[in-house]
């Protein structure tokens, strides 16, 4: 599945009730985390849908320990985006610092990879640089 990316907008432009996924750029000592499904073979970046009722960080926390057995982190909301294939469908970029994994649960990834940089079999390849470009300057410029 292709998707390519869209547009960044800052947190305040869009309303929260209007962001329907999340994606989390984590680290944990000092690596980056990846992920990969049950169903491909490349790397992903930790995220995935809002589900009805939740608030955008318990949404960003449900999916990090989902998909990597996150069970202590401390998430930052970086920007909100957009990808062409649905430009009104508003997704929150994060990142978080881990600070403890447990088991991966009983879901829809099958593992996760440590890396000192993004690695380069990736599932989103036209969104996910583009992504991490924007977590690592925003977190150059502290």
């Amino acid at each position: 599945m292709q998707i390519h990316f869209h547009k960044f907008f800052n947190i305040d432009e869009i309303a929260d009730d209007l962001i329907k996924f999340v994606v989390i750029a984590a680290r944990y000592n000092d690596k980056w985390i990846f992920c990969k499904h049950k169903d491909r073979t490349t790397w992903e970046i930790p995220g995935g849908k809002r589900e009805t009722g939740e608030t955008i960080l318990e949404a960003s926390r449900r999916e990090l320990f989902e998909e990597t057995g996150t069970v202590d982190a401390e998430i930052t909301p970086i920007c909100i985006f957009t990808i062409i294939e649905d430009p009104t469908g508003y997704g929150l970029l994060s990142f978080a610092e881990i600070n403890e994994i447990s088991d991966l649960p009983q879901c829809e990834m099958t593992k996760i990879g440590l890396f000192d940089e993004m690695p380069t079999s990736q599932t989103y390849i036209n969104v996910h640089p583009l992504l991490m470009q924007r977590v690592l300057q925003a977190l150059s410029e502290g």
